[in-house]
């Protein structure tokens, strides 16, 4: 029952004779963060570095280099990040104003035709960051105005390309993979491992768990799973892999920074099987970490198995919460508009809510902080098989808290509740309002239903009389708790008073 975080770092293969293992930390937020060890062979002054196998999506300004021993002076005069590797278009883009030659299939075969290159049509890589400073609209205006190419063939326009362009060789500016290119200052000679790491995005993960419950009773096996995705253009061989669940503040390209608001095998040690998966707290979120190596390759979904839980105590809840209420309607009501509109919170919701709850400690064979994910519940029939019964999701869930899930509708039970009486005294400055609420069960066992009510008129109320016990759950919710026969029926009365 142990989750796993996933440590990934990058091998920058024109600087290694041997690729270090990489690490990486990964978010459930689609970012990651790279480290990896970088052998360094300066001379003093000024070094050309070069670091190719870094992923599509690194982020050039998060970008860190250091000596962790602290004895080299290390200082990056200039960086450049490239992205746009080598292809057909951008090849294109190099031989604008050129002449290029274009086989063209023939019934009596390939024929070469030549062709000035007007426009490319090549879109760079980073023009689609553009919107990171509020250029939406100018990009989407000079992208659909430069996508296609223009060639002239015979003293003739095309915007269309005539045939394959056959290309003399590569230039100087191209590139085969992404690359940081480095001019690297230090004050004295040496060879040392240096630290590398970066903010890269197209790497995410998601935790998700199946719950499995018996034909009767409430202990259920819990596993859950945790889903790494790697879409970087970069895969990992023999990673160290992390996860950090909680809600980190990363500021996303187009947003107003003005504006933002501070917000697999196990190894058997010693007879028992070690847990895949460790969990610690890390300044304000959980850091799980998987405990042996993996590869993370490229455009690779990979799931882990981080909990494996059996026997876990459930409870399996009805409620009844009757008030229909049109969000949208009523956006933005106060006080006063909910009391004058006399119709308000009279519409029926007829549907009883199903729901499981449990409690993530120790004691309950849980008790490791759970990443926020999807929650997907299970029975066994009577002939031994599992049938999917609901799913839903759950936050980021601490130990000992008590964990509550809205799984469906009960099928055999059914609610009905209808106002009775709606007096308002604005001259005391007070109103009166009873309910009739009424719940019925047609399975074949009883069933115990929380029945909900909310005090919506006033800030401050009291019961004025019920017919059922009710207990109050919050400053303006009651409940309650009923029994219901075989095929039986519970009529509940109250009367609530309002001042203000």
């Amino acid at each position: 029952m142990i989750a796993r975080f996933v440590c990934i770092f990058f091998f920058c293969g024109s600087l290694f004779a041997q690729a270090p293992q990489p690490s990486l930390t990964i978010y459930n937020q689609d970012f990651a963060v790279v480290r990896q060890e970088i052998p360094l062979d300066l001379k003093p002054g000024e070094n050309q570095v070069n670091v190719n196998d870094i992923t599509m999506h690194l982020e050039p300004d998060s970008v860190i280099l250091r000596d962790p021993t602290g004895k080299h002076a290390v200082q990056v005069l200039e960086q450049n990040y490239r992205a746009d590797p080598i292809s057909q278009s951008l090849l294109l883009s190099l031989y604008e104003g050129k002449t290029l030659d274009f086989e063209v299939g023939t019934p009596q075969g390939t024929q070469i035709i030549k062709g000035k290159i007007i426009r490319s049509g090549y879109t760079p890589h980073n023009y689609f960051a553009m919107n990171r400073y509020g250029q939406q609209y100018y990009q989407a205006q000079m992208v659909g105005a430069s996508d296609q190419p223009i060639v002239e063939v015979n003293g003739q326009l095309r915007f269309s390309l005539p045939g394959t362009p056959v290309f003399p060789s590569l230039t100087d500016d191209t590139i085969l993979k992404p690359r940081l290119e480095w001019m690297l200052a230090t004050d004295k000679a040496g060879k040392f491992p240096a630290e590398f790491s970066y903010v890269t995005g197209g790497m995410s993960w998601q935790a998700d768990y199946n719950i499995v419950a018996p034909e009767k009773g409430g202990q259920v096996d819990i596993v859950g799973w945790v889903t790494m995705d790697n879409q970087t253009g970069k895969t990992f061989e023999n990673a160290r892999i992390k996860l950090m669940a909680g809600d980190v503040n990363k500021i996303r390209p187009g947003q107003n920074y003005d504006r933002l608001e501070a917000r697999a095998q196990m190894a058997v040690v010693n007879g028992a099987f070690a847990p895949p998966v460790t969990e610690k707290a890390f300044d304000e979120y959980h850091l799980y970490t998987l405990e042996r190596t993996t590869t993370l390759r490229d455009r690779e979904t990979k799931q882990v198995e981080f909990i494996h839980a059996a026997g876990v105590d459930t409870k399996q809840l009805y409620i009844y919460d009757g008030v229909k209420i049109d969000a949208n309607r009523y956006n933005g009501w106060g006080w006063d508009n909910i009391r004058n509109d006399h119709s308000y919170g009279t519409e029926s919701n007829p549907k009883i809510w199903v729901m499981r709850e449990f409690v993530n400690s120790q004691a309950n064979h849980l008790g490791m902080p759970l990443p926020k994910g999807r929650v997907r519940f299970y029975r066994r029939n009577d002939d031994g098989q599992i049938e999917f019964t609901g799913e839903n999701v759950i936050d980021h869930t601490p130990r000992d808290e008590t964990v509550r899930i809205y799984t469906g509708n009960a099928f055999d039970l059914a609610g009905e509740r209808r106002r009775t009486n709606y007096l308002v005294d604005l001259g005391k400055s007070t109103a009166t309002e009873s309910f009739e609420i009424k719940v019925r069960n047609h399975k074949k066992e009883p069933v115990d239903i929380r029945v909900v009510e909310h005090l919506y008129r006033a800030l401050t109320w009291d019961i004025a009389s019920s017919s059922v016990d009710y207990k109050k759950t919050d400053a303006h919710t009651i409940e309650f708790p009923v029994t219901i026969a075989p095929s039986g029926e519970k009529t509940i009365n109250y009367t609530a008073h309002y001042t203000w």
